[in-house]
């Protein structure tokens, strides 16, 4: 009975490793609403090794369309503009010798439908993983049933991973709800 706990919980956990990945990815993809996290993830050329770009500069939201780059050190300035450049957020840096400023254009219909798929495609992803540990937890309680647990236990408990996979599905859903509305609002 343990093991059975055990496999639940060890469930549960990476289910929720799962739904809080979707969460980081989203954030990724912008909504026409300048947000620091938008340069998440973005690497600088510093000193010769490639360094988060949060950790060379500091990132602003001065207003709901601009992200100002100040950096700490003045020299890697075109460090972080070719950064941006070289980048797939499609943002054209203006350097003005103390920081950096993106303008964060709004949206057009097509660009919102594109990012409507990438939002529908990276929902769907957290949702396959979030099955996929559903398969390999019930794999691993069939297991026990091999070695000798109560069939009954590992059925109610094959029942309870399926409501969990259940409720995180419908909070992956209503991640897709909430990001929608903020990337169709105009």
């Amino acid at each position: 009975m343990e093991e059975i706990q055990f496999f639940l919980d060890e469930s549960k956990d990476s289910m929720e490793k799962a739904l809080k990945h979707t969460q980081i990815e989203l954030q990724k993809i912008r909504a026409g609403r300048a947000t620091p996290s938008m340069l998440d993830g973005l690497m600088v050329d510093y000193y010769g090794s490639m360094t988060p770009l949060n950790q060379v500069a500091s990132i602003t939201t001065p207003d709901a369309r601009t992200i100002m780059i100040k950096p700490f050190e003045k020299k890697i300035i075109t460090e972080i503009e070719k950064s941006i450049k070289d980048s797939s957020l499609g943002l054209n840096p203006q350097n003005d010798g103390e920081g950096i400023r993106l303008n964060i254009p709004p949206l057009t219909e097509d660009r919102r439908k594109d990012l409507m798929k990438k939002v529908k495609n990276e929902i769907e992803v957290g949702k396959v993983n979030v099955r996929n540990i559903r398969k390999s937890t019930n794999e691993d309680l069939r297991k026990l049933l091999k070695d000798g647990a109560s069939e009954d236990d590992v059925k109610r408990a094959e029942d309870k991973v399926q409501t969990l996979t259940d409720g995180f599905v419908t909070k992956m859903d209503s991640l897709f709800s909430e990001k929608e509305k903020e990337i169709m609002t105009v």
